[in-house]
């Protein structure tokens, strides 16, 4: 027979209860309490894992956990041409799907083979909201959201299936995209990988567009984004070379691209390599803004500075876009860079490579620019055949710089006695010299007509006194950034 025990309670303020007793903790109150707290933070960790886990398999089936999973990966820059090709596999007719968000995922190396397996347990994974990139999708800053973590539950007419899609993460395990595909079907997996990964170069966002490499870009590691430019307009009256100079580049870039297809079906390779080499401030960028503008239906990669290194990237994109064209600025700089590695000019071998590795039918332009033939002339003569063009872009003669002077005026008005005398003294003198000449001629005529806005005035004393100024001894450092350094003749006395 039990014996009833009877227990004291009393209420305090506002009607909370007080036991009676000794309510100081003890030792064993501690560990208790540990063992509850740790209990709870596990049993919820489990319960999120649980929770993300049941989700995926009660769409999947009890089998799931056995499912093969198909994987595949994308550098860095592509993340939303996947996003591009992942969004029309999953509107083609038939296939309806459910986007569920991980939590807890930054710094944590799973696939979709783990979040399947029921009785295992992935510290701070959930079932969440989910998280999108904003990226640049096209010019004008336009944008597109792209899945940074998530699952898609997916129903068609083959069955269900669950996909996966990871971004990278700064300082995290992942360095690429990831999309993995898991269902019954191995063939079904890999087939439906295959399918976004040709959608993602059929709804390519880069395709006929100006981007250029650059390092780090929005926080991503390992590699570089692409960003879009705006493509240049410049007019051939603009480009303001001898003749034969600028047809023989003209024939080799803009023909081939015209007759891309004729030349294809006679068995010519288009591929094509040119080097526009001379002085700084001769017109070597203006160049090559003339030609990417003349095609305007062709994927333009740019690659210059810090992102020198990434030639392979660069005729990865190409090659996947053409009609393309790569742009090396400045490629002397890779070919004094010999990094860490044995042996000469690594970056420039790797370039010349990798325009030796792409197809002869592929229409693919390099345009290279340097101010120093004599660094490549070495190596490509180790290797021929990869450069077919190179073109010295000369000084400006008397005739070019008074075109040069035409070009630069504006709205200016220029009122010169005596513009032999100008170009006599400009000599040896770049574009980017004539140029700079004119603006401080007109800066001159602008402090001496005072507050009125019309157009400016440029007369003979204006434009003599810029002269002064540029062709003075003191300014041999500026005649030196502007590419003429040491040219032009002082004026006498």
């Amino acid at each position: 027979m039990e014996t009833s025990r009877s227990y004291s309670v009393t209420y305090g303020h506002r009607g909370a209860p007080v036991t009676d007793g000794n309510t100081r903790p003890e030792l064993a109150d501690v560990g208790r309490l540990t063992r509850r707290f740790v209990r709870q933070v596990v049993g919820a960790a489990r319960a999120d894992e649980s929770s993300l886990a049941h989700t995926i398999t009660s769409r999947l089936g009890p089998e799931s956990a056995s499912f093969p999973v198909a994987s595949g990966s994308w550098p860095p820059y592509d993340q939303v041409n996947v996003q591009a090709g992942l969004d029309a596999w999953l509107a083609e007719p038939g296939r309806e799907h459910t986007i569920v968000g991980i939590t807890g995922a930054r710094h944590s190396d799973f696939g979709l083979a783990d979040l399947t397996q029921l009785g295992h347990w992935h510290q701070g994974l959930g079932a969440g909201s989910v998280t999108m990139d904003s990226l640049p999708a096209a010019p004008g800053g336009l944008t597109r959201a792209c899945i940074h973590c998530a699952v898609l539950l997916i129903t068609d007419e083959e069955g269900p299936a669950a996909v996966l899609v990871r971004a990278p993460d700064m300082h995290g395990p992942v360095e690429q995209v990831m999309v993995e595909v898991s269902c019954a079907d191995d063939a079904r997996g890999r087939r439906a990988l295959d399918a976004i990964r040709r959608l993602a170069v059929e709804h390519n966002v880069f395709r006929g567009h100006v981007v250029a490499f650059g390092e780090e870009v929005f926080g991503h590691r390992g590699g570089a984004l692409l960003s879009f430019v705006e493509r240049p307009h410049v007019s051939r009256e603009q480009v303001i070379l001898p003749d034969d100079v600028l047809t023989g580049v003209e024939s080799q870039v803009l023909g081939v691209a015209r007759h891309a297809d004729r030349l294809r079906a006679s068995g010519q390779h288009l591929k094509r390599g040119v080097l526009l080499h001379g002085a700084p401030g001769t017109g070597k960028t203006h160049m090559v803004r003339y030609l990417i503008g003349q095609l305007a239906q062709a994927t333009v990669v740019l690659v210059s500075g810090s992102a020198l290194r990434l030639v392979a990237e660069a005729c990865s994109v190409a090659r996947a876009l053409q009609p393309s064209v790569v742009v090396v600025e400045d490629v002397d700089l890779i070919a004094e860079e010999r990094g860490m590695r044995a042996g000469p000019h690594p970056l420039l071998f790797q370039l010349l490579n990798e325009m030796d590795g792409l197809g002869e039918d592929l229409d693919v332009t390099f345009l290279l620019t340097t101010n120093r033939a004599d660094l490549l002339e070495p190596a490509l003569a180790q290797r021929p055949g990869r450069v077919d063009h190179a073109a010295m872009l000369p000084l400006p003669d008397a005739e070019a710089r008074h075109r040069l002077i035409q070009l630069y005026q504006g709205n200016l008005e220029l009122d010169l006695a005596d513009t032999d005398a100008v170009l006599s003294r400009t000599e040896g003198v770049t574009a980017s010299f004539i140029k700079e000449l004119l603006r401080r001629a007109a800066l001159r005529a602008a402090g001496e007509d005072g507050p009125d806005s019309g157009a400016l005035r440029v007369t003979d004393e204006h434009m003599g006194t810029a002269l002064d100024q540029l062709l003075d001894t003191r300014s041999q450092l500026t005649r030196s950034l502007l590419g003429s350094a040491g040219q032009g003749q002082a004026s006498p006395g």
